[in-house]
């Protein structure tokens, strides 16, 4: 059965992508630790990172510093947060999110569930950055 990131990535449930191409996607939390807070997914189902192969693992991590960059242009941060734990979802999945204190790192802590529209801003703000690194 496919894992709910996989249904977002092939358009069977609404996802607010700020990155794709024929590796991964990104995409807005919708239950965000900060403003702006992403994720980078691998369009192959894995379910644990150290099952992944190195060339994956690299390009991942790349595209995550590539969104990261863009997250501090766009918000204004201090620093940007990075994490894997794959609890949640059976999916590798890097957590990439703007931050301007160690509070920003309690998962616990997270916003609500945010609807398409309340992603879109933050979602745009990303991507007239990523467009300004091109």
């Amino acid at each position: 059965m496919a894992t709910i990131f996989t249904k977002i990535i092939n358009g069977e449930i609404p996802g607010t992508f700020v990155y794709q191409d024929d590796v991964c996607v990104a995409f807005l939390d919708v239950s965000p630790m900060t403003e702006g807070h992403a994720m980078v997914v691998p369009r192959e189902e894995i379910s644990h990172w150290i099952d992944a192969d190195q060339e994956l693992l690299d390009h991942l991590m790349a595209v995550s510093r590539v969104i990261g960059r863009a997250q501090q242009e766009a918000f204004d941060c201090e620093r940007i947060g990075v994490m894997i734990q794959g609890y949640e979802v059976p999916h590798l999945h890097i957590h990439v999110w703007p931050t301007n204190s160690i509070s920003d790192f309690d998962i616990s802590d997270r916003a609500e569930m945010q609807s398409p529209e309340q992603l879109a801003g933050p979602a745009e703000r990303i991507r007239r950055a990523l467009e300004s690194q091109s």
